[in-house]
């Protein structure tokens, strides 16, 4: 929800300026998500006076400029066909920025004469589509003023996000009533704002419409009023400039009024060219198979559950979401129907998902918008149709009966501190409850006004009392705890993600917390989603995530683009699988990425060292020994996944087949996917895959070391050059499980005196005594089962 500071100051009475708005906006629920001021990109640019105007020597469609900007004259060369002397027009000197294209004016010269500049166009300056000239200002602009200043464009344009349970706040009067009811100014009356008296009917003497409801399940009420002989053109200044600063592109007059209603009150309005349609206006059921095209060019085939408003020879709209092309008003529309309906919030939703087509009045009536506002809104629709389009009215007809029946809450203002945790006094409660437009009586039964749907109960109105007094003024009070040592609470599964979270935090790495929604490409790169969402937030919500990494990785990208030389990335969540009954399977992940600088150049190094699979395995095998697995006896083994690297990848298994982990360096085009370069390495380690150990009690073993000092053996083997070096390590080690305690590759060689096609592995072997040192004889036999284990792989003792 968009809207400029100018735009609330119309509704409400105050002094304050964006930044006590804003505040006050997020103290009170209603989150800004950004402010913008035109103004700010503008700043460089003024207005300045062309002195003269001369051919330029080399080009046929150039002038040569004398601009006065507010100094010494300065040359300025400029293909715009309507530049000319004692003009005025705004000026962006060296230095500016041109917020169209970005580009930053410099001093240049221009087929041979120098430009000290540039004399600007509308469309250059995003401030219109117009590019055939540059802006012509009237004879008093004031030469050397900031153009923004003068032209009254320092209006900063706030955007609040609105929760679904707000539908009063989809209008910019609705947020004005919140922030009076907050105590930052005065809301004005609605009548005042538009200079009409809204108690008295617009009432026509020109022949009303024909129109009814025949769908009061998805449309209880249906009012209209027709306008003949209106002239449809531009819209006036003030409503173009409000639409254009919070994004809106005017179309024309009737159009524009239309969309201004909608923003400025909440309330969605649609009008038809009354020449199109043939015989009365209907609300029904849709046929089945029956087909509309849309205001926005396409076609939609619905079905008999959808509320859709027609004549007697076609649908013209798909109620409360989208007009039909057929009967939208034009530049020749002379005779206008203004709709002001109330439609069923459930319904709205349940056709704007099966269609999936999206629109403001779809948001608004899913929501559920004021059922009390139809005379109001009709009338204040029509007044701006009759003041700026001309014409006369008809009478008002009306068909149905809007959802209007009042609704009252018996209320205990004590409640508030009981619920709320904030003591405040009645009196108070009762202002606010009737600054929000709430009836408080003497015993406390609590009216509750048409444009709040969301309020339901008692606990709804603690929300709306302690939402003014401020969420910051609840006091944070601990839960009163029982005596003696409490029970532990968390399943194993818990305690499980609990080590590995404080073991990651602990070995520096930093902890995300990503959507378990990602858009389609990022998923895309990953194998694709099992599971799309049929409405999602947005289309960058759409896929439930297959794995943590791609939000891994575009938070990496994030930092790297802000200069983080080095960033080291976990997150614990689910990844969303496909299940072989159909039904959902969330499995619970550690995701890990390492991106950037290993370690920072230095006097010692020279260059910065990078990140490897190697680091990435480390990560894998820390993180796995913190769940309680024994890490020295995983099966290291390829296929790790096509988003890795397939040679500098793989996977750590229990057995063969329970996949515990993958890690490696990520595939050069995965890491492109998300803009990405350099050496990207990542790990997963699949928590869900860990067996659980049953709880043994809360002592640790006692610790007994050996009495016996261990014994090292050193071994080189030659092996085939493709052989694993964990495949020697793993059969070295169980050659002798009562002595050998540790076997360790400590060198990897490959060149003089290593015939070609194998490599030489050495690996120190670890033997602990038990009971009594060990002989030359027990040595001799212990190392005869090293050679014979590692012979079974093909391996040669290295002379």
């Amino acid at each position: 929800m968009k809207f400029s500071l100018s735009w609330l100051k119309e509704h409400l009475d105050t002094n304050a300026d964006i930044h006590a708005v804003a505040d006050c906006l997020n103290r009170i629920g209603l989150e800004v998500e950004g402010i913008e001021n035109p103004a700010e990109a503008l700043s460089a640019f003024r207005i300045a006076k062309v002195l003269s105007a001369a051919p330029h020597p080399q080009a046929d469609k150039l002038q040569v400029l004398s601009v006065d900007a507010g100094g010494e004259p300065l040359q300025v060369v400029c293909g715009a066909p309507n530049a000319r002397a004692g003009m005025l027009g705004v000026f962006g000197p060296a230095g500016a920025v041109v917020p169209a294209n970005g580009m930053v004016l410099k001093v240049a010269a221009i087929r041979g004469v120098e430009s000290n500049g540039m004399m600007c166009s509308i469309a250059e300056l995003e401030l219109g589509d117009d590019h055939d000239g540059i802006i012509e200002l009237s004879e008093d602009a004031p030469v050397g003023q900031v153009y923004a200043d003068w032209a009254g464009l320092d209006d900063p344009v706030i955007d609040v996000s609105i929760t679904p349970n707000r539908q009063d706040c989809m209008g910019v009067r609705g947020i004005a009533r919140d922030l009076a009811a907050a105590g930052l100014g005065k809301l004005r009356p609605l009548g005042e704002v538009y200079k009409i008296d809204l108690s008295v009917p617009l009432e026509g003497s020109d022949a009303a419409p024909i129109v009814r409801t025949d769908d009061a399940a998805g449309c209880p009420a249906f009012y209209a009023q027709s306008v003949s002989g209106v002239r449809n053109g531009d819209s006036p200044e003030w409503m173009r400039s409000k639409l254009k600063a919070i994004g809106q592109k005017p179309i024309s007059l009737l159009v524009d009024i239309t969309n201004f209603v909608s923003i400025d009150l909440g309330r969605p309005l649609h009008v038809y060219d009354r020449d199109k349609l043939n015989g009365a206006l209907v609300v029904r059921k849709a046929v089945d198979g029956e087909q509309m095209v849309a205001l926005n060019g396409k076609t939609y085939t619905l079905d008999a559950s959808m509320t859709v408003i027609a004549d007697d020879a076609m649908v013209h709209d798909i109620g409360g979401i989208m007009g039909g092309e057929h009967s939208g008003v034009s530049e020749g529309t002379t005779d206008v129907l203004i709709e002001c309906a109330f439609f069923d919030p459930e319904h709205i939703a349940r056709t704007g998902q099966k269609l999936a087509l999206t629109s403001d009045a779809r948001q608004r009536f899913e929501r559920g918008v004021d059922p009390a506002f139809l005379d109001d809104g009709l009338a204040i629709a029509t007044k701006l149709v009759l003041n700026h389009a001309g014409g006369t009215a008809s009478a008002i007809v009306r068909s149905g009966q809007a959802p209007v029946a009042p609704r009252n809450i018996s209320y205990d203002t004590d409640y508030c501190r009981r619920l709320g945790g904030i003591d405040v006094p009645q009196d108070e409660q009762r202002h606010i409850l009737e600054r929000l437009g709430f009836s408080v009586t003497s015993d406390w039964s609590v009216g509750v006004p048409s444009w709040r749907r969301d309020v339901d109960g008692p606990a709804d109105i603690v929300e709306e009392v302690v939402r003014m007094v401020g969420l910051d003024n609840v006091v944070s009070v601990p839960l009163p705890r029982a005596d003696g040592v409490a029970i532990p609470t968390a399943t194993p599964a818990q305690s499980l993600e609990r080590k590995v979270r404080r073991a990651a935090a602990a070995r520096g790495l930093n902890e995300a917390i990503n959507w378990s929604f990602l858009p389609q490409r990022a998923a895309d790169a990953f194998g694709g989603g099992d599971w799309s969402l049929a409405n999602p937030i947005s289309e960058d919500m759409k896929v439930m995530r297959p794995s943590l990494l791609p939000g891994l990785l575009s938070a990496a990208q994030r930092n790297m683009d802000r200069g983080a030389s080095s960033v080291r990335l976990f997150e614990i969540g689910r990844r969303y699988l496909a299940a072989a009954d159909g039904a959902s399977d969330e499995r619970v992940t550690a995701g890990i990425i390492l991106a950037g600088e290993r370690s920072a150049r230095n006097w010692a190094s020279g260059k910065a060292a990078r990140f490897d699979a190697f680091d990435a395995k480390a990560e894998a095998i820390a993180l796995l020994k913190a769940a309680g697995v024994a890490t020295d006896g995983l099966l290291v083994m390829d296929d790790a996944g096509a988003h890795y690297h397939p040679g500098q990848s793989a996977t750590l298994r229990m057995g063969p087949k329970n996949i515990l982990a993958a890690f490696g360096t990520l595939h050069p085009a995965t890491a492109k996917a998300f803009d990405l370069d350099g050496n990207i390495v990542a790990a997963e380690i699949f928590l869900d895959a860990i067996p659980l150990k049953k709880a043994a009690g809360f002592m640790r073993p006692a610790f007994t070391p050996p009495a016996l000092q261990a014994v090292t053996r050193d071994f080189a083997f030659l092996v085939a050059a493709g052989t694993p070096a964990n495949d020697l390590v793993r059969s070295i080690k169980g050659c002798d499980k009562d002595n050998i305690v540790a076997v360790r590759l400590f060198d990897r060689f490959v060149g003089q005196g290593v015939p070609e096609g194998q490599v030489s592995l050495a690996v120190e072997v670890a033997l602990q005594p038990s009971d009594k040192s060990y002989s030359d004889d027990d040595l001799k036999a212990i190392s005869d089962k090293v050679l014979a284990a590692a012979t079974k792989l093909g391996a040669v003792l290295r002379g």
